[in-house]
């Protein structure tokens, strides 16, 4: 993820230079030198859950015109919205809450955000030391909260009407918004003790004595730029080679293929790009590219000839089973770059980590000559993705596998769309096919979970262009507290949900043989009506009736606010099908 703008050390001077710290109480004091910090540094959005002992925090942010504050009564939905707007903004985003369990339901976006890389500065409010520990309600054990998934945490002192204590907020404000970007971006916890009043009452004292403070401050320097490194890879690399690009959601997508064609140029390697990368959505900047590898691979006879005999993996793995599959049985040298220092070796493999951004690199090994292999791979794709499309073409009923296929050629260019986990995102990758429509991708593949799915949508789509969520019926359920955000919310927010009455991807594993149990505990089914929820959250709602009524909704425009688009499909029959497609494959 990029580190910040150019604009930041503007921003910075700008905002040191007009502070206006609230004197009222020692909590008020404190908490606006925290928030105007954080504005000084580039801070532009907040979100605030209600609550008492997060008043202070609260009243600061309210008073400050420069970071758009946005209130959410659900911790959960709060934390993955607040992810949402930083993936898209690659800035930190500040989430509030109160003491207690309040924080806790942040959990599961801080593990996303940490294992994707995704900055966000969390900041619950607390009780003083001497209400813990003695059941004096709403108080839990607060430190280290998150565990090991913040880059940092750490407990501010109680406000006081002491310089030094202010100062040392000052201070390790500016170092939780550094922690927060570099070196990898990621989440930092700030837990926050505060004393009654929590109010805004005026302590008359204190505003003569922060007069005669002297609190201004010089601004960090920009953080260093990173020049090009030389990668160190053998000097011979053997011609039997592919590049493997799996997830990525660069600052610059265009940037990103480019580095990769480049590198695919030198090489003569075919790229295999995840339907997650921006290779996928910008074919034409690599005409080594392919896309349905996953079809590919399905045929043994393929299989087998295309084995590599060197591996370059940018990032983590695509999502391919078969994929997996087939790099554990070459067991080829794999050369992974990704700057963070995370194990990105999932099969245990020959794996060498080189911890560089594509873009960050000068290969230095010479121009190959130009072997079969590519061709082969290249004869490969163009078979795999005449049958699809012919096979897809074809396809008058509803089913789930087809959605993707329609989304590709439908949906406007440059459009963002998060990919929700389960079966949408492995049937993006299998049948989404390759374009240049520039679409922008989202994802929250960290720790592949369905929750907050909803709110991640509407925190991308928060005063940006018109933005579409792919989602199973399940995914969107599990988040249905992301559409208590609608008053709030400024943008435009298409969703496509399938519904096929429950779990599909569990349709897909061994476990569906058995039942029961395997429709009431896995399959899970719901029975919810999509126009009575929509009706409850004043959400505009269409039900898809056919391929033509869904590619009519897709490329009309598109008001502001929410809208949600059916597609009812029948859960064993996309199941059926999408496995016929499959063993319909030459070779298979």
């Amino acid at each position: 993820m990029a580190q910040g703008d150019g604009s930041e050390h503007g921003d910075q001077q700008q905002a040191i230079a007009s502070w206006d710290l609230d004197d009222r109480n020692s909590n008020t004091l404190c908490g606006s030198m925290l928030v105007q910090t954080l504005a000084a540094r580039g801070l532009r959005q907040a979100v605030i859950c209600p609550g008492s002992r997060s008043t202070p925090l609260a009243v600061a942010f309210a008073a400050c015109k420069t970071v758009a504050t946005l209130p959410c009564l659900d911790e959960r939905s709060a934390a993955f919205f607040a992810l949402g707007v930083a993936k898209r903004s690659r800035r930190p985003v500040a989430l509030v809450c109160t003491s207690g369990t309040a924080g806790a339901n942040f959990y599961p976006a801080v593990i996303e955000a940490a294992m994707t890389g995704v900055p966000l500065l969390i900041l619950t409010a607390d009780r003083p030391p001497e209400l813990r520990h003695c059941h004096a309600g709403q108080a839990i054990d607060q430190l280290k909260l998150f565990g090991s998934y913040p880059n940092w945490h750490m407990e501010f002192p109680i406000p006081s009407p002491d310089v030094e204590i202010v100062r040392s907020w000052r201070q390790m404000t500016h170092h939780a918004w550094d922690r927060a970007l570099y070196p990898h971006p990621g989440v930092v916890h700030l837990n926050l003790p505060f004393r009654e009043p929590l109010a805004p009452t005026r302590q008359p004292e204190l505003a003569a004595q922060v007069a005669q403070w002297s609190l201004d401050g010089t601004p960090p320097p920009p953080a260093p730029t990173h020049a090009p490194t030389a990668i160190a890879l053998p000097p011979h690399p053997p011609a039997e080679g592919v590049i493997i690009a799996g997830l990525a959601e660069p600052a610059d997508p265009v940037a990103y293929c480019r580095a990769v064609a480049r590198l695919a140029a030198t090489l003569h390697y075919p790229v295999l790009a995840e339907g997650l990368s921006p290779l996928r959505h910008h074919a034409a900047l690599n005409p080594q590219l392919i896309s349905h590898y996953d079809l590919i691979l399905r045929d043994r006879t393929l299989a087998h000839d295309l084995a590599p005999r060197w591996v370059i993996q940018l990032g983590e793995l695509p999502t391919s089973k078969i994929l997996r599959q087939w790099l554990t049985a070459t067991d080829a040298p794999r050369w992974i770059l990704d700057p963070r220092p995370d194990n990105f070796d999932p099969l245990h493999g020959h794996s060498h980590p080189l911890h560089v951004a594509i873009e960050q690199i000068n290969y230095t090994t010479p121009t190959l000559t130009v072997s079969p292999y590519l061709s082969q791979w290249q004869q490969a794709e163009t078979a795999a993705r005449q049958y699809l499309d012919r096979t897809l073409a074809a396809t008058e009923p509803l089913i789930a596998a087809k959605v993707p296929w329609i989304l590709a050629h439908h949906l406007p260019p440059q459009t963002p769309i998060l990919i929700a986990n389960s079966m949408a995102v492995r049937d993006v990758e299998t049948f989404w096919p390759p374009s240049d429509r520039g679409i922008v991708p989202y994802f929250n593949r960290g720790a592949n979970g369905i929750d907050g799915t909803l709110s991640t949508a509407l925190g991308i789509a928060q005063d940006h262009r018109p933005t579409v969520l792919l989602t199973g019926d399940l995914a969107l359920l599990h988040d249905t507290n992301g559409f208590l955000l609608t008053p709030q919310f400024t943008g435009s927010l298409t969703i496509v949900v399938v519904n096929n009455d429950g779990g599909g991807i569990f349709e897909q594993l061994a476990i569906a043989a058995y039942d029961p149990p395997f429709t009431e505990f896995f399959v899970t089914p719901q029975r919810v009506n999509f126009a009575h929820l929509c009706a409850a959250y004043h959400i505009t709602y269409h039900r898809i009736t056919d391929w033509d009524n869904l590619a009519q909704h897709l490329t009309a425009p598109v008001p502001p606010g929410i809208r949600l688009l059916e597609i009812p499909t029948q859960r064993r029959t996309d199941a059926q099908v999408r496995r016929q497609w499959l063993q319909n494959w030459p070779g298979c």
